[in-house]
């Protein structure tokens, strides 16, 4: 690949060449007036936006030719709609085309094979020729006859005659407009591109107690389309939307600009359709290569509760053909207890209104006034009124320990037992409840024959304890289940 720093292009009369073309033409060229106050953008969580932006136009009675420049370069074409404000009826378009075969220096090296091009190296040295190959070396015949091979990525300067037809500097879409009348018109285009995504980011700080937090929502917009939207009405969608998948369109990963915050706008949102918007209430400009953060929800004193989960097995039952017979299956022990953090998306309760997803960070303030990270966990699309469970962390000062006791089979009368003890072990100054999970993960028909203490049962497969442990000690757990086929 040519090096960036010693490449230089020099293109002889660019643009002059770029409005011969133009004028070449026998249909009347017509100006593309700037970006104005019309601009939409309405920005999916799936890496795709809706573009809705209106220009003016002065058309010629006839057929005129638009050439439109500030295009995503991710656009899909397939999705671009054209239509006239001012005159509908008498603005027909007869055909529309994506052009974009940019210029770059091995677009142009493609295009000049069999043509004559001039380089000169890093050390000062010329060489002019006709060129045969610029893939991978670029390989010169002088007029002699004499065939010259240099590197790459050491020369220094290309000297292109003319910019080949058919590359542009930039990606374009064209129309041929067929208007019965002239003068000026209003003029909407629309389209989808990739690149654009946007997610949910929050901040949560919990209380000295743990027993209430603040909330901060922030949406944070990334744009990648190739393409920069100035003073845009920006319109935010939460949901899964079904789209049929694009064959060979690839989103390039570039480089991002660190996270820019911005003022606290006014956010509003509402339903729509099956999903939720969020529209700024002012006009924002989302620059290519941007990441934005923009604030739209604020909760405080939310209640919160702290608490333990040790999942000693971290099995499953996946529905099985046959039961799981093998004595040794699902006997290895995890030691680590879960932190987690639970609390209500509810009006009472201080928020309230649809989550969009996203990533959840929780904080604490430290005995000097220090706010410091707890843990973070991601979260789904959550409506109002639905409870939001983060698991933050591993307790440092809680292990605990699943050993199976027993295990019984009789397959001719096919059935199986198995006995656990499950010890939780707290190291903490002050009392703890940890709520045990197991998992009956060998086959969808069973039942506890016997069990140390009382149990919930959560689903089909799953039971918990609620097991209180004293500062510096520990509980024990015991329970024994029969599986039957």
């Amino acid at each position: 690949m040519i090096k960036r720093q010693w490449l230089w292009v020099s293109l002889v009369v660019l643009g002059a060449l770029l409005g011969a073309q133009l004028l070449g033409s026998e249909r009347a060229v017509v100006p593309v007036a700037a970006q104005n106050q019309g601009l939409e953008l309405a920005v999916y969580n799936q890496d795709v936006a809706l573009v809705k932006d209106q220009r003016t136009l002065d058309l010629s009675p006839g057929v005129n030719e638009v050439r439109f420049t500030d295009v995503a370069a991710l656009i899909d074409p397939t999705s671009v709609h054209f239509r006239s404000l001012t005159d509908p009826a008498g603005t027909v378009v007869l055909e529309q085309n994506y052009e974009y075969d940019l210029v770059g220096s091995p677009k142009l090296l493609q295009k000049y094979v069999d043509q004559s091009i001039r380089v000169v190296t890093e050390d000062g040295k010329e060489y002019s020729g006709t060129l045969l190959s610029g893939t991978d070396d670029v390989i010169l015949q002088a007029a002699d006859g004499q065939v010259t091979v240099l590197k790459l990525d050491k020369i220094r300067e290309f000297s292109f005659p003319a910019l080949p037809e058919g590359l542009i500097t930039r990606p374009t879409l064209v129309w041929e407009l067929e208007s019965t009348k002239g003068g000026k018109q209003d003029i909407e285009v629309t389209y989808l591109t990739n690149g654009i995504n946007w997610k949910a980011d929050y901040t949560a700080v919990l209380a000295d107690n743990e027993k209430t937090l603040d909330l901060n929502g922030w949406v944070t917009l990334d744009n990648r389309s190739g393409a920069s939207y100035r003073q845009a009405r920006l319109k935010l969608i939460a949901g899964d939307i079904h789209r049929v998948p694009v064959e060979g369109l690839v989103v390039e990963e570039k480089a991002l600009y660190a996270p820019t915050a911005t003022p606290a706008p006014q956010v509003t949102e509402r339903p729509f359709f099956e999903y939720h918007l969020y529209e700024v209430q002012r006009p924002v400009t989302v620059k290519d290569q941007q990441t934005k953060q923009i604030e739209f929800v604020t909760g405080n004193g939310i209640p919160a509760d702290k608490f333990f989960v040790y999942d000693g097995a971290q099995m499953q039952f996946w529905g099985y053909y046959q039961p799981m017979t093998d004595p040794s299956y699902g006997t290895s022990t995890n030691k680590k207890v879960m932190v987690m953090l639970e609390f209500k998306n509810g009006e009472k309760e201080g928020l309230g209104i649809p989550l969009p997803a996203g990533t959840v960070r929780v904080f604490k303030k430290d005995v000097d006034g220090s706010t410091l990270l707890v843990g973070e966990d991601a979260i789904d699309h959550t409506p109002k009124d639905e409870k939001i469970r983060l698991y933050i962390g591993d307790a440092f000062d809680l292990v605990g320990e699943r050993v199976q006791t027993d295990f019984r089979i009789d397959t001719d009368k096919r059935w199986m037992e198995e006995s656990y003890r499950i010890t939780v072990r707290n190291h903490k100054a002050e009392d703890v409840t940890v709520r045990v999970v197991e998992h009956m993960f060998r086959w969808s028909e069973w039942k506890i024959l016997e069990a140390s203490q009382e149990y919930e049962k959560l689903d089909a497969q799953t039971i918990e304890f609620r097991v209180p442990i004293k500062a510096d000690g520990e509980a024990v757990v015991t329970y024994t289940v029969r599986y039957e086929w």
